[in-house]
């Protein structure tokens, strides 16, 4: 079942060690079936270098298995609620990557100080709060993506403008219209939130660069009046 959906999930899943995102098995990937709406997603706790594309655990909107023999991870619920909540999303990454993750421990934005992250998101990287004791101990998955949610909605957030987030005290999620997309922006997330520490460090009075430099970087590249690139 979906077996070319396996495939492309898989593979997407061995770019995360290969591009230094990942150590041991603290991260995943998960891409949906645009016809079925179903969910193919890396098995739990497997080691990237035993795992193979059958391992691909299929799963439906409420998580239940339909295709696989091992559990899926352990953060299906996250992904799940982000895709009930934004259906136009094909693709999610969730890593601990060391300098996005640090971000996200300090329980901070990842502020837009220049145009490498312009480019590819739209303002800040926003970090949502930090789940309560109650949440914790309820439906601890589910409620990390319906805190990230919440903080989409408050904020007014376009999530494919910024298709990232941070998760105080936790790590890093990103997104995209395909598997693909989505470890694409978890590396550039990567190399964005280090050169936010680089540079804070350079000037800790720094500011976030002009909305006129944040917008021409971004629009260039994104939007119907799009110009970068080839057509």
């Amino acid at each position: 079942m979906l077996e070319q959906l396996k495939e492309r999930v898989f593979q997407a899943n061995l770019l995360l060690p290969r591009q230094g995102l990942v150590k041991y098995t603290w991260g995943n990937v998960s891409g949906k079936d645009e016809e079925t709406g179903l969910i193919v997603i890396k098995p739990s706790g497997v080691p990237y270098e035993t795992m193979k594309a059958g391992d691909m655990v299929v799963i439906d909107q409420d998580g239940k298995v339909v295709d696989g023999s091992l559990k899926p991870s352990s953060d299906a619920p996250t992904h799940l609620v982000l895709y009930k909540s934004y259906p136009k999303l094909g693709g999610i990454v969730h890593t601990h990557s060391t300098e996005a993750t640090a971000w996200a421990q300090a329980g901070q934005d990842i502020p837009l100080y220049g145009t490498t992250h312009a480019d590819y998101f739209a303002g800040s990287i926003p970090c949502a709060r930090a789940l309560t004791e109650e949440e914790i101990n309820g439906e601890y998955e589910k409620n990390t993506g319906l805190v990230m949610v919440e903080t989409l909605i408050n904020r007014g957030i376009n999530l494919m403008y910024i298709p990232a987030m941070l998760v105080a005290f936790h790590g890093v999620f990103t997104w995209g219209e395909d598997p693909e997309s989505a470890v694409a922006n978890a590396g550039v997330l990567e190399e964005v939130a280090r050169l936010a520490r680089f540079t804070r460090q350079i000037n800790p009075n720094v500011l976030p660069a002009d909305d006129a430099l944040r917008d021409k970087h971004f629009y260039r590249k994104h939007g119907a009046n799009a110009y970068y690139g080839q057509n």
